[in-house]
């Protein structure tokens, strides 16, 4: 088994590699003077099995393209099985139509990776479970929902808490969490009057006097996790987190996150955290490497990755 890393998220990578003893294959990517992707792998692959670690976040196209040539350069060096590792799978989102003459960008993805060569996909908290039937090749859709439960009984025992779905959407994802952590449950009404705004209507549940704990699968702008937040205050609750697999935090949204009445937004690090990420006082990192580590050592013994989540 080789594990080698994109630049997307090296310090993931590292940390996964740390988890399995083992050390990053030796890889240059680098670029040319036009920008174009050149990738060589600097070990023999001949017969390995063979996991690339690339989030394809910001900027998604350049980390796109660094694990669709690396894909090829694997191929083309032999390697027996290659596995796309990705942490955070960008274009996710697009993954219907959403009115006349637009694509489903996640399916066209789903193709260039499958035609550069990957035999194998493993994510965590795809946007949308269907994503994983646009891959023609096995694919693993890890939940980041054991991490979060093992901190929520941490930080929050004793306590009586909320889980809170932003949305109708994610009802499932909450109310799986709510039952791991033997919590009530509640339901945010809202209506999306355009892509990025969004406008909280109505709270379905009971949080007054109550530590409430919104669950969600990206954060992009943050605009629906703050007003989410408002929400829940303005109804009483005594406190208002956020767990969010996916910190995309695009544009002002980690000012956003600051300015709320949030007192915790807990993210991991399937995206590697810039500087104003890091250096925001109620943005907190929870690591996933050791569940994506405990999943890529069963993918190679050939062992049952969902008895994970069992």
């Amino acid at each position: 088994m080789k594990i080698l890393a994109g630049n997307s998220n090296r310090p993931l990578a590292e940390a996964i590699g740390r988890y399995l003893n083992l050390p990053l294959t030796s890889a240059a990517i680098k670029r040319f003077a036009d920008m174009e992707v050149f990738v060589e792998i600097e070990e023999n692959v001949r017969g390995e099995d063979v996991f690339i670690i690339q989030s394809t976040s910001f900027p998604a196209n350049d980390t796109l393209m660094e694990l669709l040539v690396t894909i090829d350069a694997l191929k083309r060096g032999s390697a027996k099985r290659i596995t796309a590792v990705l942490p955070y799978f960008g274009y996710a989102r697009q993954d219907r139509k959403t009115g006349p003459r637009t694509p489903i960008s996640a399916k066209l993805v789903a193709n260039l990776i499958t035609t550069a060569g990957a035999d194998r996909v493993l994510t965590i908290d795809l946007h949308a479970g269907q994503i994983q039937g646009f891959f023609d090749i096995p694919t693993d859709n890890l939940y980041a929902q054991p991490v979060f439960v093992t901190d929520l009984r941490k930080r929050y025992a004793g306590d009586d808490l909320v889980i809170v779905s932003p949305d109708v959407g994610g009802v499932v994802r909450a109310r799986s969490i709510a039952s791991r952590v033997e919590a009530d449950l509640a339901i945010i009404d809202k209506r999306r009057e355009r892509a990025g705004v969004s406008e909280v209507m109505n709270i379905i549940g009971n949080v007054r006097g109550r530590r409430c704990v919104l669950v969600d699968d990206i954060v992009d702008s943050a605009g629906t996790l703050c007003n989410a937040a408002v929400a829940l205050k303005d109804q009483g609750a005594q406190s208002v987190a956020a767990y969010v697999t996916h910190g995309v935090l695009s544009g002002g949204a980690v000012a956003r996150v600051q300015a709320s009445p949030m007192e915790a937004l807990v993210i991991t690090d399937s995206i590697q955290a810039p500087e104003p990420v890091q250096a925001a006082h109620n943005i907190q990192q929870l690591s996933v490497a050791p569940l994506l580590g405990e999943a890529i050592r069963r993918i190679t013994e050939e062992r049952s990755v969902s008895s994970l989540f069992c």
